[in-house]
């Protein structure tokens, strides 16, 4: 039987992590609130970041970098010190139920070196010439990242992708344009990912895609356009576009043909983090309802004691749960090996933490009324945030079809 109990070495890390958001990002926080927590003052007139929230993000990565913390998830190759997936999975439960939703500077701690930041498994195949320029930056939260795959037709069918890479004398010219991307309006540099063999691509086989370097400055890049969701007025999605942008070889990022392969690999990781995500937020609201429930009173007792209040906690309660059981189960697969790509699992964990967390912000929010409605409590910042992450690394839909076509190929082991 697995063991579930944590190490000394990774609770020391979660403690380490917790202590430095105390240490560093609440008094920034506490000195900059009203930029922070009103959107009126956070975004600028266009939806994007002020350049005084960029500036205090970027100082949050730099003492995240100095305190060893900013690249603890990464690959060794990369610098990083490649935890595992578990203490990965543990420290952003721990964070993101110390922190709760909405607070801008907690998302630059720590990285799970994914798609936006940090070192990402996209990296591990850079060229000699891109990391003696670029890794050191990358690693010390100096710049930042966007991971360019989505279009406006090709988002869960990515065959669709229609940007393109043609084959010029030293290198490439890239057309086309990515949209829903994360960090678009401020990253340094994009990883995007275009098609380079159309007919391969045409006939949905691997080969077709592949992955480059681009810095955002670049001749004929424009990523101006934000794009906000969920009732904010600002945020970090944006449109890309490229045209005629000249990328030289040692740009390719890997083999060229093997854009999706990199692709994945990172989408899978960040489908583990977004669990632990939820994992830790749904916590976070539970205690928010629980202490209310414990002190609200109506009818002359307190609102804990009426059964349909009662049932809703029940049930936010079983809903953690079950993630927190799942998302343990599938990262002791991963580090042990005993799984292998465990794609279901992935896939479960990704549908049902989404889910999951939308369904028990909604309790909350239920339990506490119009309190709930307001977000002073910041319930109802958590409930637009979890309903969003139904849908990018992969829908809701999407993974219900991975986890069924595994199953018809037989994958019938968990």
């Amino acid at each position: 039987m697995a063991d579930f109990s944590i190490p000394s070495d990774w609770q020391q890390l979660i403690e380490t992590t917790l202590a430095f958001c105390d240490r560093e990002v609440v008094p920034l926080e506490n000195e900059n609130r009203e930029l922070l927590e009103n959107e009126r003052f956070r975004f600028d007139e266009r939806g994007k970041l002020r350049l005084e929230v960029l500036e205090l993000k970027r100082q949050i990565r730099r003492k995240s970098a100095e305190a060893g913390l900013y690249t603890l998830f990464g690959d060794p190759r990369l610098g990083g010190e490649d935890l595992g997936f578990e203490p990965m999975a543990l420290v952003f439960e721990a964070l993101f139920e110390y922190a709760g939703p909405g607070r801008t500077l907690i998302e630059d701690v720590v990285y799970p070196s994914v798609l936006t930041n940090g070192l990402s498994p996209v990296l591990n195949e850079m060229s000699e010439e891109l990391r003696s320029a670029h890794l050191a930056d990358i690693a010390c939260g100096e710049v930042t990242l966007c991971f360019a795959l989505t279009e406006a037709d090709a988002g869960s069918d990515i065959w669709n992708m229609r940007t393109r890479a043609e084959r010029v004398p030293g290198g490439w010219r890239l057309n086309g344009s990515k949209q829903w991307i994360t960090n678009a309006p401020y990253a340094d540099y994009c990883m995007v990912f275009a098609v380079t063999n159309p007919e391969l691509h045409r006939q949905r086989k691997p080969g077709g895609v592949t992955a480059f370097w681009v810095p955002a400055r670049q001749a004929g890049v424009s990523r101006d356009t934000v794009l906000p969701i969920v009732g904010h007025i600002g945020g970090d999605l944006g449109l890309l576009t490229f045209d005629d942008v000249e990328v030289p070889d040692a740009w390719v990022l890997g083999d060229v043909g093997q854009g999706l392969r990199l692709a994945l690999q990172a989408i899978n990781k960040g489908r583990i983090a977004i669990g632990a995500k939820c994992l830790g937020l749904a916590e976070w609201a539970l205690q928010r309802a629980a202490e209310y429930a414990a002190h609200r009173t109506t009818f002359g007792t307190r609102i804990g004691e009426h059964g349909q209040v009662q049932a809703m906690l029940a049930d936010c309660a079983t809903d953690i749960y079950a993630l927190k059981t799942m998302l343990a189960h599938l990262a002791w697969k991963l580090d042990s090996g005993r799984g292998g790509a465990a794609i279901k699992e992935t896939s479960i964990v990704k549908v049902f933490g989404s889910e999951m967390a939308c369904r028990v912000f909604d309790r909350c929010m239920q339990i506490l009324g119009a309190s709930g409605l307001s977000n002073e409590i910041r319930l109802e910042e958590g409930l637009r945030w979890s309903r969003s992450m139904r849908i990018p690394d992969g829908t809701s839909e999407i993974q219900r079809k991975t986890i069924a076509t595994q199953l018809l190929r037989g994958d019938m082991k968990f």
